[in-house]
C-alpha cells in the first residue's frame, strides 16, 4: 500500500514471474481488479487449492476501489497456506489505527510504499542506473530529476530507453538526455542556476528569452521553485564553517560534491544581504506569477523582468 505505485508493482511483478514456474501459471495464477471484483470473489479464489503445484498466486491490482475491505479480514485471520495473496492498494494507505491492517501485518507481510523526497531523487537514479551496470553524469542526473520530479515509473522508463540508446561507454550524458529524452542541455533552468551564479547575463537572457517562447514545457512555477531552493543554499553556504571540506559542503547542502565549485562562485558574486534580497523577490514573484496583484503580465515577461532584478 502507499502512495508509490512503483514499489507496488516492482514486488507484486517479481512475486508474478517467480512464484510459479511458467508451466503452473494457467491453473494457478489468478488476477483480479478492484473496481471488477468483490470480496466473496476474492475469498472465493484465495481459498481455493492448487493444480499440480505446491501453490497458487492470487493478485488483486487497484485494491483501493474495493468498497469495504476490511471484510477481507475473515480470510487474513485464517489464511490458507497454500495461497499467496497479494493485495494493491495504491495511491493512498490504510489506517494502520485500524485491526485489518494490524491483521495483514500479523498474518502476512504489510508494505507502505512511501514517495521518495526531491532531493533524494538523484541519489535514487544514481543507484538504479548503477544497478543495472550504467553510470550517470551529475548533470544529467539534474536535468531527469528537473523535468520529471519523483516520478519513478516515469524516470525508469525513461533510463531504459536511454540505457539503448547511449553510447558504449555505459554513460549517460546531458547530451544522451537531449537527444533521446527531448530535454535540452543548453536551455534549462540547471543552466539558468549556473548562469545566474556566475552573473553570466547574455546567457541568463539567452536562457529566459528560450523560456518564454516554450511556456509550456518551462513554467515559471517550476522555474521559481528551483531559483528558489539554488539561491537558499548559496546563502546557507555563508553559513558553513569549513568550507575547505567539500564532502562536508556538499552534506550541508544536499548537493553532489561535483557541484560545491558552482555554489561557492555564486557566494562570491552575491553578498547575503542580495541573496536574502532575491529569496522575497522570488516570493514576490511566486504570487505575481499566480495572479496576486498582477493579473495582466504574462509569464514570459515576469521572468525577464525577475531575472533582471536579480541580476542588478
Amino acid at each position: 500500500m502507499g502512495e508509490e505505485s512503483f514499489f507496488i508493482d516492482q514486488i507484486t511483478n517479481y512475486i508474478l514471474d517467480n512464484a510459479l514456474a511458467t508451466t503452473e501459471r494457467d491453473f494457478n495464477q489468478t488476477i483480479l481488479y478492484g473496481k471488477d471484483t468483490d470480496i466473496g470473489t476474492i475469498i472465493t479464489a484465495a481459498r481455493r487449492f492448487p493444480m499440480m503445484a505446491e501453490r497458487q498466486v492470487v493478485v488483486v491490482r487497484e485494491a483501493q476501489s474495493i468498497k469495504n475491505i476490511e471484510q477481507l479480514s475473515s480470510y487474513v485471520k485464517n489464511p490458507l497456506e497454500s495461497t499467496i495473496l497479494v493485495i494493491n492498494y495504491k495511491y493512498k494507505s490504510l489506517d494502520k489505527r485500524k485491526n485489518f491492517p494490524k491483521e495483514i501485518a500479523q498474518n502476512g507481510i504489510l508494505f507502505e510504499s512511501k514517495k521518495i523526497y526531491d532531493n533524494k531523487i538523484p541519489d535514487w537514479i544514481k543507484s538504479y542506473v548503477k544497478n543495472q551496470n550504467f553510470q550517470i553524469d551529475p548533470k544529467a542526473c539534474f536535468l531527469l530529476t528537473e523535468f520529471l520530479g519523483n516520478d519513478l515509473g516515469k524516470i525508469t522508463n525513461a533510463l531504459e530507453k536511454l540505457s539503448i540508446n547511449i553510447s558504449s561507454s555505459k554513460i549517460i550524458t546531458a547530451e544522451d538526455i537531449e537527444k533521446n529524452i527531448g530535454i535540452s542541455k543548453d536551455y534549462n533552468n540547471f543552466e539558468l542556476q549556473n548562469a545566474l551564479g556566475r552573473k553570466d547575463v547574455f546567457k541568463a537572457n539567452q536562457i529566459i528569452n528560450y523560456f518564454s517562447t516554450n511556456e509550456k514545457n518551462n513554467p515559471m512555477v517550476v522555474t521559481i521553485a528551483l531559483l528558489h531552493s539554488y539561491f537558499s543554499k548559496v546563502l546557507k553556504y555563508y553559513f558553513i564553517k569549513n568550507k575547505t571540506n567539500e564532502k562536508l559542503v556538499a552534506s550541508s547542502l544536499r548537493i553532489n560534491p561535483y557541484f560545491v565549485k558552482d555554489y561557492k562562485l555564486a557566494a562570491r558574486n552575491y553578498s547575503a544581504k542580495k541573496l536574502v534580497s532575491i529569496i522575497e523577490l522570488l516570493r514576490e514573484y511566486d504570487l505575481r506569477s499566480k495572479g496576486f496583484s498582477d493579473a495582466g503580465t504574462n509569464h514570459g515577461e515576469l521572468l525577464k523582468e525577475l531575472i533582471f532584478k536579480i541580476l542588478h
